[in-house]
């Protein structure tokens, strides 16, 4: 894409230049890409686990400066709440790894690059690969500059717990028609079906969502509808 710095917007985003770029390319590396690929030894999913870990221990050290007033129990909840799945999808929508993603084949043509699961992963990942490139001192200094500014903004928990009723509350807020769902693509066995659902608001698609069902996928739907509005997207 940009010659030997394929990921140069990425890197200013974050506020740190990789020293080992394949450390980079594999936390945007999928699964099924590396499934799909010949030649293609690693992918996201180690990077994710280190940088779940990581990202735990920078929350708990900001929270434990930051609100000397919380009791444990609190401070677990906060911690809890600034981390979530929304939160992290938020992240990856903001720093626009959807569109820098190596998919497997199903995995892009089913809309991979818009799952709200994949973009949380791959937000992990991302953190966990600075970790290892630069050490704590680098992903403190992702975390300050980049990450925690993106958790910090995201609407209160409370509101993702019915994504469905929290967009309707968003529409009717904005003078907007009620969000309309519909059925996109079914794929998969009768006694194993799976369901894409699209939101749309006044007629303009929000998000799209993936499920065992028809409610779940909804929910998902949602849930991707609202990470797009809190990360500003159009």
């Amino acid at each position: 894409m940009f010659g030997r710095r394929p990921y140069r917007d990425l890197e200013r985003a974050l506020g740190y230049r990789f020293r080992r770029v394949e450390l980079l390319e594999a936390a945007l590396t999928h699964p099924s890409y590396r499934h799909e690929t010949p030649g293609v030894a690693s992918d996201n999913q180690r990077l994710e686990f280190l940088g779940d870990a990581v990202l735990s221990l920078l929350t708990s050290a900001w929270l434990y400066a930051r609100h000397p007033e919380m009791s444990e129990g609190d401070l677990t909840r906060r911690r809890a709440q600034l981390t979530r799945s929304a939160a992290l999808e938020a992240l990856g929508r903001h720093l626009g790894l959807g569109a820098l993603l190596r998919l497997g084949r199903g995995e892009l043509n089913s809309g991979g690059r818009e799952r709200s699961k994949i973009l949380e992963d791959a937000a992990e990942a991302l953190i966990g690969a600075v970790f290892v490139d630069g050490g704590m001192k680098g992903a403190q200094m992702v975390f300050q500059k980049c990450v925690l500014p993106c958790l910090t903004a995201a609407p209160d928990p409370a509101r993702w717990d019915n994504p469905k009723g929290a967009l309707l509350e968003w529409s009717q807020a904005h003078g907007f028609s009620p969000p309309v769902y519909r059925v996109v693509e079914e794929r998969g066995p009768m006694h194993s079906r799976e369901f894409t659902v699209e939101v749309a608001v006044n007629g303009e698609p929000m998000g799209r969502g993936i499920g065992r069902s028809k409610k779940t996928a909804e929910r998902e739907a949602a849930l991707n509808a609202l990470s797009r509005i809190s990360a500003g997207a159009p």
